[in-house]
């Protein structure tokens, strides 16, 4: 690592949101110290208990050297990961999990690819990943309609392995939400502001204890988060494909009603009125979104 022994050296925060995490929490701040120390990272460890009921609270009580934010009931993953982010002192975030799945020694390459880049992603990749295999579909299409609506290579959408600045991230906050999904709204929201993503390929390890994932829901809630992300910076990328999508095939189904029935019947045209109205919604949505960056500039 160079560039981070100065006195004057942006101080690491690392935030790591804990639920129900009482197996593995002690060991992984036990890591997170050692990392620290050995990579010479002058930084701090904050970890959220976001309401946990099984003696993760009391488990981290026993751990020295690190700054506990407590909820008092379980507020979700995003709302742990704001509420450390709002508490840390470091110009740059990392955050990572509990439960023993990131490889914690990689922090310090995350943390030195930041001189080059606005964001620095873990992305899971590496020769050792242990993705359960029910998940793999999902994740797959799900990063597949994010790099495609995003015009973005994404190997690794929703990585909670990641550095960031804290002002960045704080300028999201408010559309940033508060469950599992704020990794990859974080990820799509900074490639459609033009900032700088950088993916390092990692190991992802078998979890300690139980995932909070649930398959069928959160992979539903994650095609329309991504969707919606995308409608917020470049509406056109979504509203443009639906309207051609529409008219082209209300053309064609005219065409073939006019040929074959020599009648072209209220279906054909109301697809062609409803192509020309997404597209009109779509330029309308895309000048306000330009107007509003331009303005922020």
């Amino acid at each position: 690592m160079h560039g981070h022994k100065d006195t004057d050296a942006p101080r690491v925060s690392v935030v790591v949101p804990a639920y129900n995490e009482a197996e593995a929490v002690v060991a992984c701040m036990e890591q997170l110290k050692t990392m620290l120390a050995e990579a010479d990272l002058p930084g701090e460890i904050v970890v959220v208990d976001d309401g946990s009921t099984d003696g993760t609270g009391e488990k981290l009580r026993q751990v020295e050297g690190i700054r506990v934010v407590r909820h008092e009931q379980n507020r979700g993953y995003g709302a742990a990961l704001k509420s450390g982010i709002r508490a840390a002192e470091g110009e740059i975030i990392v955050i990572t999990d509990a439960d023993g799945t990131y490889p914690i020694d990689r922090i310090p390459d995350l943390v030195a690819a930041m001189d080059e880049a606005d964001m620095a992603v873990g992305a899971r990749t590496g020769e050792s990943v242990r993705i359960p295999a029910i998940r793999r579909p999902a994740k797959w299409f799900i990063t597949a309609l994010a790099s495609y609506l995003s015009e973005a290579r994404i190997p690794d959408l929703n990585s909670g392995l990641r550095a960031f600045r804290r002002h960045d991230c704080m300028r999201l906050f408010g559309i940033l939400p508060e469950g599992f999904s704020f990794t990859a709204t974080i990820t799509l929201a900074m490639l459609n502001s033009g900032m700088r993503v950088a993916f390092i390929p990692i190991d992802y390890h078998q979890r300690t204890g139980r995932s909070k994932i649930r398959p069928i829901r959160d992979t539903w809630n994650f095609i329309m988060l991504i969707v919606r992300t995308i409608a917020l910076f470049n509406p056109l990328k979504v509203f443009l494909p639906a309207a051609t999508l529409c008219i082209v095939a209300g053309v064609a189904l005219g065409i073939y009603s006019a040929t074959v029935k020599h009648d072209v019947g209220e279906t054909e045209l109301l697809l062609i009125v409803t192509g020309l109205i997404l597209g009109a919604i779509g330029m309308l949505a895309d000048i306000v979104t330009r107007t509003r960056l331009f303005l922020s500039d």
